[in-house]
């Protein structure tokens, strides 16, 4: 077995390779003066089970560019598969048709990875879970819950504890929380105008007295979890601490966060923390590197996967 690490998230891979105590291998990734992107395998990997490590974090289209030359280089090294861990998948959130002559870009991006070589796909909670579907090749969608759960149970007293899903899509994954936890489960009813904006207009059950925690996928401008925080504390609850899988953060969400009512921010490093996002006092990292590291072990021993979503 080979691990390789792009550029996305180096910290990440380091961590996997040392769960697996198994050494990166030796991988250029650098770029001509015009930025175009090159890459040259520096160990032999034919006939290996090879695994990139690469989020489609930000810069996404740079990255997901880095991932499919990696694989390009692979499948002409003669590895014997090829294995795309991508924690963070990029485009997921344009996974249907919302209106009239626009793309489904996340099915493009799987069949880009797909025909660039990939055999498997191995990733962390799609923003949509028919993404799978998209991929034509088998794909591993691992859940964030169990890393989440041991976290709540180190930190918090279960039993003075609401799950609240910050938007009706966010149902599912919350009741599944919830269900963990043995937890009641709240909702937050918004409407949202225009993309990267929100206002927040009910709260779907009693979170009177409650420690509320809130739980999504991803969190990009904040401006979602900032006014539910608000509307929450508003109908009662005693603290509001939100628990996100992918942490994008993007351009001043990691301020909006600070100077919010959120008693905490807990995020994983699916995407490489920035030096805002490590300074900011009420934001905090989990690591999913073990997750990540025990599901490579078993693709690799061709072993179930799916007790890991437990």
């Amino acid at each position: 077995m080979k691990i390789i690490a792009g550029n996305s998230n180096r910290a990440l891979a380091e961590e996997i390779s040392k769960y697996l105590d198994i050494p990166l291998a030796s991988c250029q990734v650098r770029r001509f003066a015009d930025q175009e992107i090159y890459i040259e395998i520096q160990e032999n990997v034919r006939g290996e089970d090879v695994f990139i490590i690469q989020p489609t974090s930000y810069p996404a289209n740079d990255h997901l560019m880095e991932l499919l030359i990696l694989i390009d280089a692979l499948r002409r090294s003669s590895a014997r598969r090829i294995t795309a861990v991508v924690p963070y998948f990029g485009y997921a959130r344009q996974d249907r048709k919302p209106g009239p002559r626009t793309p489904i870009s996340a099915k493009l991006v799987a069949n880009l990875i797909t025909n660039a070589g990939a055999d498997r796909v191995l990733t962390i909670d799609l923003h949509a879970g028919q993404i799978q579907g998209f991929f034509d090749i088998p794909t591993d969608n691992l859940y964030g819950a169990p890393v989440i759960t041991r976290d709540i149970k180190e930190h918090y007293n279960t039993e003075n504890i609401m799950v609240v899903s910050p938007d009706v899509g966010g149902v599912v994954r919350a009741r599944a929380l919830a269900k963990r936890i043995n937890a009641p489960l709240a909702i937050v009813d918004k409407r949202r105008d225009k993309p990267g904006e929100s206002e927040v207009m009910n709260i779907i059950g009693d979170v009177n007295g409650y420690e509320c925690l809130l739980v999504d996928d991803i969190v990009d401008s904040g401006g979602t979890l900032c006014n539910a925080a608000d509307a929450l504390l508003k109908n009662g609850a005693k603290s509001v601490t939100a628990y996100i899988t992918h942490g994008v953060l993007s351009g001043g969400a990691v301020a909006r966060v600070s100077a919010s009512k959120l008693k905490e921010l807990v995020i994983t490093n699916s995407i490489e923390p920035t030096a805002a996002v490590l300074a900011a006092p009420n934001i905090r990292t989990m690591s999913v590197a073990p997750l990540l590291g025990e599901a490579i072990n078993r693709i690799a021993q061709e072993r179930s996967v799916s007790s890991l979503f437990f």
